[in-house]
């Protein structure tokens, strides 16, 4: 299962397409996308699994709500090296919702995903270092997140400069490298769908 930008979708319908902006096949009608999402779970597609879990989870393709699924399909694409998976499995731990809150779990969860690049895995493991009182770690953690292109991270590592927890130099390291993520992932067609779509 390939994913592709709301950029390359508003892209796409500029020029009159509503196919596929990946493989140009007709797109499909809802009823038909859940069975193509679960004959590629059956085949062991590591993203379709995690976007089936997402669908239980939330009650979403006229499913029912079925956290105890999207817990079984999140693990299993979590499993299969889906960083979306495992930042999921630790929000749903963390925050205990209709899972027992277990903090050890949700904090392992968070270490797989940031490791695999996750940027929001990043920025939680820094609050929560942060929460913890462990402040230079949790600067760590908001330093990778901020050059990665987080602006939560960004402001953390601002609060923590003016409140004397972190150097010039680090603040000003997170900006650079923030304003040049921020220049990488920047186009006009994405700009115009985060307006459109709001994503």
């Amino acid at each position: 299962m390939k994913r592709v930008c709301n950029g390359c979708v508003l892209a796409t319908r500029k020029r009159g397409m509503r196919d596929c902006p990946f493989c140009r096949a007709p797109t499909p009608k809802e009823e038909q996308v859940l069975a193509m999402i679960r004959k590629r779970v059956a085949a062991g597609d590591p993203m379709a699994t995690w976007y089936l879990g997402a669908q239980h989870e939330h009650g979403e393709f006229g499913l029912d709500k079925d956290v105890s699924g999207a817990v079984e399909l999140h693990e299993r694409a979590a499993d299969l090296g889906v960083s979306a998976a495992h930042f999921n499995i630790g929000v749903m731990y963390m925050m205990g919702t209709e899972v027992e809150e277990d903090m050890d779990k949700a904090f392992r969860h968070y270490e797989t995903a940031a490791m695999y690049g996750h940027v929001d895995a990043r920025h939680n493991l820094g609050c929560e270092e942060y929460y913890a009182g462990n402040y230079e770690l949790a600067l760590q953690h908001f330093l990778v997140s901020a050059k990665l292109g987080d602006d939560h991270s960004l402001a953390m590592v601002k609060k923590k400069f003016m409140g004397g927890l972190a150097t010039k130099a680090d603040y000003a390291s997170a900006l650079r490298g923030y304003q040049n993520a921020i220049e990488e992932m920047s186009s006009p067609d994405r700009d115009e769908a985060q307006a459109c779509f709001g994503q």
